[in-house]
């Protein structure tokens, strides 16, 4: 455990830091959107490239270490068995991973490349429904999972292998030793917080937007500033009372039920929207996904400008760097006693395969509407991509009942996402302390909402863009050493069990 003198110093700055960025934009929102959207788009015409290539070799190190050599590693002991059924675990993990981004984007983005192609097919054309499906599968397939999965194994490592403290620094040991716990440490666990801070605030933002065109279109409630600022303090006093109150049991109950929700709204568009399309698109999307796979993982435009690619691949990427933290904390902790194999099979390759199936049936029933008759639902998803689950649900049979679900499923992940980050930022702002002081929770509670109203009121989705891909920009530095110090890590505990066979269990 950092000393207490150590974890308040990264308490402190964290904060500050975090505070200031909403100080500004309450005091200057006109500068400050302006100088987020010209370091964002600086950032994007000169090292887009750089958020490409390094999130192409997070997917090949996982590879690497899902089948090669070290793939029978545990994480943990050599005697520990998993906590969780194989079941269990996955749909743990596709809660904590996807559950908000999916809900959002799920019909939101296949929609908005209907309706905006980006390789020049023409609008509203059959080649222009195949490549929207194959983006969003790109999108939210294994390369965001492998950024997850890198995070994890850093911190399962450090923590159930060398017991050492759940923080993100400790991830460095390999490469920095005792110095995790001095100001190199400090540093990395400062950058972090405020990466994940960003990116959680981002999350909280976007789930604030649907949220409220989903009481709009559902209830007939006016969409405006005013809802929003609502619905962020209503939620906002419910996941920091959970937080400090110890009501995890009812989270967990919550985020459990809001799995056989979602479940439920997948059969029903899958029932009930155009059932043979869609059954013969989820094959055709997987196998169009897996063959142009090494092509668009390599994807950049040397040939015109970055626009497109910032508004969405780079933007993925950087969002998810800066969410990585959070969802990489929660992955470990669930993934002890799993080798290697099972763990990348089980990150990877899974929600993978899930991710096709839920784009295809929402983005894909959106996109049927759109070719037979039903006009007007692509130009307003792409208008607000946040209204596109609902303009799908609406046009199905039993639309209303569907719509309501649809809003407490997003009320639910938002809550959930919300507390958990909350406690996830008390715990790396505490040395690793598991169960954090209640100031220090209310204290982030506050920030993480606060950063994202200055968002959403000053820039909506694109001052979010903005501000996740520069504060990802230095994390994704840490998570390329990261991966060498995982690497280094395994050297070490080959050589001290002496391995001699690769099938050895571990």
């Amino acid at each position: 455990m950092k000393d207490r003198i150590s974890a308040n110093i990264v308490f402190i700055i964290s904060a500050l830091i975090v505070f200031s960025v909403v100080l500004w934009g309450v005091l200057s929102p006109e500068n400050m959107t302006g100088v987020m959207d010209l370091i964002m788009h600086t950032m994007i015409e000169q090292f887009g490239w750089f958020y490409v290539l390094a999130t192409a070799l997070f997917v090949g190190f996982c590879l690497f270490l899902g089948f090669g050599s070290y793939r029978h590693m545990k994480l943990g002991k050599k005697t520990e068995v998993p906590e969780y059924s194989y079941f269990t675990w996955l749909g743990m993990l596709f809660a904590a991973g996807m559950g908000v981004g999916l809900v959002f984007w799920g019909a939101g983005e296949p929609l908005s490349h209907f309706e905006e192609p980006f390789n020049g097919a023409a609008p509203g054309s059959e080649e222009a429904a195949a490549d929207a499906l194959l983006w969003s599968v790109f999108h939210w397939g294994i390369h965001p999972w492998s950024i997850y999965a890198i995070v994890a194994l850093g911190l399962a490592f450090a923590k159930f292998r060398k017991n050492l403290p759940g923080m993100v620094s400790s991830a460095f040991y390999p490469l920095l030793g005792k110095h995790i716990y001095k100001w190199p440490g400090n540093m990395i666990d400062i950058l972090v917080i405020v990466a994940t801070t960003v990116g959680i605030a981002t999350s909280f933002g976007m789930s604030t937007m649907q949220v409220g065109i989903g009481l709009s279109e559902v209830f007939g409630i006016a969409n405006n500033e005013f809802l929003y600022l609502m619905i962020i303090l209503v939620v906002t006093l419910i996941f920091i009372i959970s937080a400090v109150s110890g009501l995890n049991k009812g989270m967990r109950f919550l985020s459990i039920s809001n799995l056989g929700l979602a479940g439920i709204l997948l059969i029903a568009a899958l029932i009930l929207g155009p059932t043979v399309f869609l059954l013969e698109h989820i094959p055709k999307t997987f196998g169009s996904y897996i063959a142009a796979l090494p092509d668009l993982s390599l994807f950049t435009t040397p040939y015109s400008s970055n626009e497109w690619m910032g508004d969405w691949t780079l933007f993925y990427w950087a969002w998810i760097i800066s969410w990585s933290p959070f969802v990489g904390t929660f992955i470990a902790r669930v993934s002890r006693g799993r080798s290697l194999i099972e763990f990348i099979f089980g990150v990877l390759f899974v929600p993978a395969a899930l991710t096709v199936v839920w784009f295809v049936a929402f983005g894909g029933t959106g996109i049927y509407f759109e070719m037979n008759g039903m006009q007007g639902i692509a130009a307003e998803t792409a208008a607000k991509p946040e209204i596109g689950l609902f303009l799908v649900l609406q046009n199905l049979p039993g639309g209303l009942l569907l719509s309501i679900g649809a809003l407490i499923l997003i009320a639910i992940f938002f809550i959930t996402s919300a507390n958990s980050a909350t406690y996830v930022l008390g715990v790396f702002s505490s040395g690793g302390d598991l169960d954090p002081r209640n100031l220090t929770l209310v204290v982030w509670g506050l920030l993480i909402s606060s950063i994202a109203t200055v968002l959403l009121l000053t820039g909506g989705l694109e001052g979010m863009q903005a501000t996740a891909t520069i504060t990802a920009f230095p994390f994704t530095f840490l998570m390329l050493f990261m991966m060498l110090a995982i690497f280094r890590s395994l050297k070490i505990e080959g050589r001290e069990t002496h391995q001699v066979d690769p099938k050895e269990d571990w």
